[in-house]
């Protein structure tokens, strides 16, 4: 399908060769020509290793020779209506008909409301930064892309392949939700569809051939095109945003304020181990910034669409988390379907239909835009070779990329087909958060280092204050994990993340301003996005890191054994990565990057 030439470059046209499918498609590059090649490659891979951490992509390389490696372009077709529409369809989903009922019955009571408000600032945070790069760099490769320019492939490599694990995740969990709704739409139980084999391990033996057959609809529109998926979004969205309007007006007809005592009844830790689960809610925006490559005027419409669609987001979301609460108290919210049990139990049986159809078009949406937004993650980084170039294809008739599509929306079939809905759940959010954290911290370098114009004494200072940032957020987060009543911790803590903040805005000159729209309030709204990022993060589970650390293992030996060395061949071949003359490059190796002290300190 996709090939190029035998030296690995990527800077030519990739040919294609009908229907046919070889080892070129998928490991043309020179390592990989011979068995020779590829033992010679291996003991190389220290040296590899440390020219793809130290060597950082350019703007212009996203977005002419990358984007070049796919043949055709995408096409164009988005305004910031559909962009605003495709976020609000990414993010509202199963995660507040499903997560609420579960946080304000065990942890928060009432104030999940304001688990949500933490949530949502968290993730407002994490827009400003991921609008900014997507106006500078408009490419599909959202996150990876901006981590490839400012932290290097190694840390953008790790990064990307730990959200598209989120996709998978999250996709097979939506759909496996769409079945239980859609039985209870039918006034069956939720397992209703669900197939039994008793050979198969628990937890995996209830096979769910709807959500497989949800999947392969969304595929099929995911793949005819993009500017159909944005129409069948946001018509889907519209008749959504109605469902919840209904939900808050009619619930509100049956409050009781009495169902609010008591508010907190957990505490402050309470309110924020539920901010930490609650994020999977907001999951999905960054979905939103790989259709950059495909929106009409990216300075206009990206800024508009995201921030628009998660203040919407973050509005209903507390509307109806509080809406929850005052019908029936906390302690009676039903696990499963809250908002459903919630009307039964005021009397409006009736009512539980009209949410199980909205919880559906919900669901079907955020599936619908998490196959777009995965596909394309997968596209960008086939496109650096770090995976093979097969998938960077783009059909020249549609303009979206069909491999991918159709490659991510498979897997994400299979773990729905098999994985019961509470492991899935229990696999969310971590890499997310850690993603997000490291996207604020590539905005702080973008704006504050740029190879060749930040002197050695402003770029020590940078990595100084970096390490700092994070390290004292680190520690706040250790800290509240550990100690559940102390506050002597934060006393140092806090001083030091605010200081280092401080000093990085008054003592390190900004190297770049923004061309066209820039994040307000630099550096204080990434340095807040960092610690928020990593503090919900020390609100999660010990077992959830060690799945995160597991996949992120079983992503370096890959790296290590294929994705290292074809990048690496295609990036010398087209010369990419070489930001000045070879004596001004050597120079910087010898002198330390600030990607590699970034890096390493995040690592």
């Amino acid at each position: 399908m996709v090939g190029n030439s035998g030296d690995g470059s990527g800077s030519g046209a990739i040919k294609r060769r009908g229907c046919s499918c070889s080892k070129d498609d998928f490991l043309p590059e020179e390592s990989f020509q011979s068995f020779g090649n590829y033992i010679n490659a291996l003991r190389e891979t220290p040296m590899r290793l440390r020219d793809r951490i130290l060597t950082r992509s350019l703007d212009s390389t996203e977005l002419h020779e990358v984007k070049a490696r796919s043949q055709h372009e995408m096409k164009k077709t988005l305004s910031w209506w559909d962009l605003m529409w495709f976020g609000i369809g990414a993010v509202i989903g199963s995660g507040i008909f499903v997560l609420t009922g579960l946080e304000a019955r065990d942890h928060a009571g009432p104030a999940v409301v304001l688990s949500y408000v933490v949530s949502g600032i968290s993730a407002l945070l994490s827009v400003f930064c991921y609008t900014e790069f997507a106006v500078e760099i408009p490419v599909a490769g959202g996150s990876f892309a901006y981590l490839r320019v400012e932290l290097g492939d190694f840390v953008a490599f790790i990064a990307a392949g730990n959200i598209l694990l989120e996709y998978v995740i999250g996709g097979a969990a939506v759909a496996r939700s769409w079945t239980s709704y859609f039985a209870t739409l039918l006034n069956y139980d939720s397992d209703r569809f669900l197939i039994e084999v008793d050979s198969l391990a628990d937890g995996y033996n209830k096979l769910d051939p709807i959500a497989v057959g949800i999947c392969v609809i969304i595929c099929i529109f995911a793949v005819l095109s993009t500017k159909g998926s944005s129409r069948l979004n946001y018509i889907a969205s519209i008749m959504h945003v109605i469902v919840i309007l209904f939900i808050i007006i009619a619930g509100l007809t049956k409050a009781d304020v009495n169902n609010y005592k008591p508010f907190d009844p957990n505490g402050a830790r309470g309110i924020f181990r539920s901010s930490a689960v609650l994020f999977f809610a907001y999951i999905g925006f960054d979905a939103v910034s790989t259709m950059a490559e495909e929106t009409k005027n990216p300075a206009r419409d990206i800024p508009i669409g995201l921030v628009a669609s998660m203040v919407i987001t973050t509005i209903a979301y507390c509307l109806l988390s509080m809406t929850l609460c005052l019908m029936q108290p906390h302690q009676n919210i039903d696990i499963y379907a809250p908002f459903s049990v919630a009307f039964e139990y005021v009397g409006l049986d009736w009512a539980k239909y009209i949410v199980a159809a909205g919880a559906l078009k919900g669901m079907t949406t955020v599936l619908l835009v998490g196959a777009v937004g995965q596909a394309r993650y997968l596209t960008h980084i086939a496109r650096t070779h770090m995976m093979p170039p097969w998938f960077a294809h783009v059909n020249s008739k549609t303009g979206t990329p069909v491999n991918a599509t159709i490659v991510m929306l498979s897997a994400t079939a299979v773990v729905a087909f098999f994985t019961k809905l509470g492991i899935l759940a229990d696999l969310l959010s971590v890499s997310t958060l850690f993603i997000f954290m490291l996207v604020a911290v590539a905005l702080l370098v973008r704006r504050y280092y740029v190879s060749g114009v930040t002197t050695p004494a402003s770029r020590n200072r940078l990595i100084a204050c970096l390490l700092l940032i994070i390290g004292s957020s680190i520690a706040s987060a250790t800290y509240w994990g550990l100690s559940e009543h102390g506050w002597v911790g934060y006393v140092i803590t806090v001083p030091v993340w605010f200081l280092s903040t401080v000093a990085l805005w008054a003592f390190v000159p900004h190297a770049r301003d923004p061309k066209l729209w820039g994040v307000p309030l630099v550096p204080w709204l990434p340095s807040a996005s960092i610690a928020i990022n990593i503090f919900l993060l020390g609100s999660i589970d010990g077992a959830s890191f060690k799945r995160f650390g597991m996949w992120t293992g079983a992503l370096l030996i890959y790296y290590f054994f294929f994705g290292l060395h074809a990048c690496y061949d295609t990036a010398k071949a087209a010369g990419e990565g070489k930001i000045r003359d070879g004596a001004t490059e050597r120079k910087r190796i010898e002198e330390g990057d600030v990607s590699l002290a970034t890096n390493s300190s995040i690592m």
